[in-house]
């Protein structure tokens, strides 16, 4: 059986997905926007291509799978914007297409639990193009679509250590505040698992089993590090930048059940503090 998977938009999540896949003797070709990026990428066993720009229509003929990690931007989705023609020609033969989304689509609900059924009410300009984006594939037809809505991604060379080490981190304060989260690790298993047992038209949130509040993630870093607890700053003074700040606008708890349900899905990292001691185990 053939397996090429081409990958749009080949950033972190796709990355840990092709450490897995490649070892097995996936064909994985991956997209960039930077030629800065393509002997990194070829480094890990992908075959990268500086798009756009170049003419992917070959690769797209030879790939069973695809996989978009590429976020949309106020003209839309950035792959669909040059590509929806040779998609659609393509669809009816693909086995699995992944859509990684994110749970800011569901908005703010005041610390509330939310799940694949909560209607989008996203709170942000960005949740809000998720939105449009997730309709935008979801109205191809014969795609067969997994759409994945990641929580906030952390894991190796992406979490709270560095900052903490510096001493620039701070312990935002909001009360009732609280975040789902997902290990990169979490997510490459999970888009493995949907790949062999496809389900097109499913959804599924991605996140760990405990949504907590942020700065308990960060005090828990201080404290495996050995060092002071950060400095507690309320959110409503803080020096923040807006993006920074938006973060906050919202509160939710999301549900993981029907990926568990579905596919057998366990995450390898069920809360914050396992992640953050593997990748301190892992990389000290």
């Amino acid at each position: 059986m053939e397996k090429t998977l081409i990958s749009f938009g080949h950033g972190y999540s796709a990355r840990a997905l092709a450490a897995r896949l490649v070892p097995q003797g996936w064909r994985i070709i991956g997209t960039t926007r930077s030629a800065d990026k393509m002997a990194e990428i070829a480094a890990t066993g992908v075959e990268p291509v500086l798009w756009p720009g170049t003419d992917i229509t070959d690769l797209l003929e030879a790939a069973q799978y695809l996989l978009v990690s590429a976020g949309p931007g106020a003209e839309g989705d950035p792959v669909l914007n040059v590509l929806k023609k040779e998609i659609t020609v393509m669809a009816p033969k693909l086995r699995w297409a992944g859509y990684l989304s994110t749970t800011g689509v569901y908005g703010d609900h005041q610390g509330a639990w939310v799940d694949e059924d909560t209607p989008l009410t996203p709170a942000t300009k960005r949740g809000q193009l998720r939105v449009e984006a997730e309709a935008a594939w979801q109205a191809l037809p014969d795609l067969p679509l997994h759409i994945f809505r990641l929580a906030g991604i952390y894991g190796p060379g992406r979490g709270p250590f560095a900052k903490v080490r510096k001493g620039t981190a701070r312990r935002i304060i909001k009360a009732g505040q609280v975040f789902s989260r997902i290990h990169v690790e979490d997510i490459a298993q999970a888009l493995e698992l949907s790949m062999a047992q496809p389900d097109a038209g499913a959804v599924y949130n991605l996140c760990d089993d405990d949504p907590a509040p942020p700065q308990d993630v960060i005090g828990h870093a201080a404290e495996l590090l050995g060092v002071p607890l950060p400095e507690a700053v309320a959110f409503e003074t803080a020096d923040m930048t807006p993006m920074a700040r938006s973060f906050y606008a919202e509160s939710k708890k999301v549900r993981n059940n029907r990926i568990k349900d579905a596919l057998g899905w366990r995450p390898k990292y069920p809360d914050y503090r396992s992640g953050l001691a593997a990748m301190l185990r892992d990389d000290p």
